[in-house]
């Protein structure tokens, strides 16, 4: 692709601004239709005794989300034609357990990772800030499927109240426990933040591409689920044609993704540890994450490298 015509394809126009606005009336559409099937289950769910719960009203719930996803999915793939180039996809199977860590840019990274992981394994389950559990339908979904929402202190709240440090990934590791009963897939963005040059800066991140990753929710997933997972799935995600936005993806103008994945061993050890109180098997698994992340930084690298050859 030439350089007039990336700067083309990322561009508003008339078009793409009706497509915007025709793509989110039927998103619009599909989530209120199926949120009136959700939050019947989900009351139905709250109404049963939890073993009831857990084998009538789940799978349900499961079932219309993964609906959702795949009414989303097709219209990317239908309609906007999004262009898919995913190198070193392997294991596979809805019979795993799965942890996954990617790094984030845009909201259009979720959608990219169920493009290559929905129906192939159990249904990706993220990491979530406890604010978004307010957002209408969307919210009270992620609630009833379970995904494990995170708590961030402020440095000035713990300041104030140093009891409560910790207790983010206690919650955590308490969501997580949950998934040890039946193969699940766990999610987690290790920047805990989209990345921006303003972030980057305000970090002073030493890596190029990236911010710098919080190894604590990743550490209590490992020992919460114990050796449930066999590896972390490494995926890189990079837009060719710049980070598109959540906007950027409903008006078609999203329409290039490369992603590399890689199948790390996760060391044995990490899930025997204590790694809120040893000091050295924290230090050992932030010194594993952070080669993990100069790694991605530099396949990120090689990525932008080609592109501006083909400019």
């Amino acid at each position: 692709m030439s350089k007039a015509e990336l700067h083309s394809a990322g561009k508003p126009t008339f078009l793409t601004t009706c497509a915007g606005i025709i793509s989110s009336l039927a998103l619009l559409i599909h989530t209120v239709f199926l949120g009136v099937f959700l939050y019947a289950f989900i009351l139905l769910r709250i109404i049963l005794p939890a073993r009831q719960a857990q084998q009538l009203a789940n799978p349900v719930i499961t079932a219309i989300a993964s609906l959702w996803l795949a009414g989303i999915l097709w219209w990317l793939n239908h309609i906007h034609r999004v262009q898919w180039d995913i190198r070193g996809l392997s294991r596979q199977g809805k019979k795993d357990w799965y942890l996954l860590s990617a790094n984030h840019q845009s909201w259009v990274d979720i959608f990219v990772l169920y493009q290559i992981y929905h129906g192939k394994v159990p249904l990706l389950k993220f990491f979530i800030k406890k604010e978004l559990a307010y957002v209408p339908i969307v919210g009270q979904a992620w609630w009833a499927l379970d995904f494990p929402f995170m708590r961030r202190y402020s440095k000035q709240f713990l300041a104030k109240h140093p009891e409560k440090a910790g207790d983010d990934l206690k919650e955590t590791q308490k969501a997580c426990e949950k998934f040890s009963l039946t193969p699940t897939s766990v999610m987690n963005f290790l920047e805990g933040t989209r990345f921006t040059v303003a972030k980057h800066r305000d970090q002073q991140s030493p890596f190029k591409h990236l911010l710098r990753p919080k190894a604590g929710g990743l550490a209590f997933a490992i020992q919460a689920l114990g050796d449930k997972f066999s590896a972390l799935t490494n995926v890189t995600i990079y837009y060719p044609q710049g980070i598109p936005s959540f906007w950027d993806m409903m008006c078609g103008r999203f329409k290039h993704a490369v992603v590399q994945i890689e199948e790390l061993p996760i060391p044995a050890h990490f899930s025997k540890g204590d790694y809120q109180n040893d000091d050295a098997l924290r230090l050992e698994i932030q010194q594993w994450v952070t080669e993990i992340w100069l790694k991605k930084d530099e396949q990120l690298s090689v990525l932008a490298g080609h592109k501006a050859e083909h400019l």
